[in-house]
């Protein structure tokens, strides 16, 4: 039996690596604004699994992070630098894996440029609050599956092939490497 994706006219595969894959995460990020960020020496019942809001993901692909420095998440990173990152853009597209390396710092300059005032729920005490630390993910790898032409290209696509009968998928997928 044929895979569904030799059903499809188009190439449907792109791997990226560089300055292609730091300008495809760039903007799955962007859109996503937020993660399920894993930690691998996950303790507890979430087992380091949690939704993690991205403050920013800088021009050398760099993904940025603000924690509190007592947080589970501190401790696990401590032990263990490794974390893999999930994002979803989309209700039907933009879905990212990454592995990446994590550096914890309290580096004060960056927890300026990335605050902003909603942080205080977390941080009682402003973007002074001893408490803050700033993480750092740095990609490694990953793997992204998105559409080609944006969701009302994909939606039309579907459509057409459904009343047809012909698969004309818009979906694109493939490996990062930074």
């Amino acid at each position: 039996m044929d895979s569904i994706n030799r059903n499809q006219p188009e190439e449907n595969r792109r791997d990226l690596a560089g300055v292609d894959a730091i300008e495809r995460i760039k903007d799955m990020i962007d859109d996503a604004d937020s993660c399920f960020f894993c930690t691998g020496n996950g303790q507890g019942p979430s087992r380091g699994v949690r939704p993690m809001s991205v403050r920013e993901t800088d021009d050398a692909g760099a993904i940025w992070f603000l924690s509190s420095i007592d947080s589970h998440k501190n401790q696990e990173l401590q032990a263990n630098p490794s974390v893999k990152l999930f994002f979803q853009s989309g209700k039907h597209s933009g879905f990212l894996e990454l592995d990446g390396h994590a550096e914890i710092s309290q580096d004060k300059a960056r927890i300026k440029q990335l605050w902003n005032s909603m942080l205080k729920t977390w941080f009682t005490e402003g973007e002074d609050d001893p408490r803050i630390t700033v993480i750092k993910i740095t990609p490694k790898t990953g793997y992204y599956w998105d559409n080609k032409h944006g969701d009302a290209v994909a939606g039309v696509k579907v459509a057409v092939g459904a009343v047809i009968g012909k698969t004309l998928d818009d979906s694109i997928e493939g490996t990062l490497s930074f």
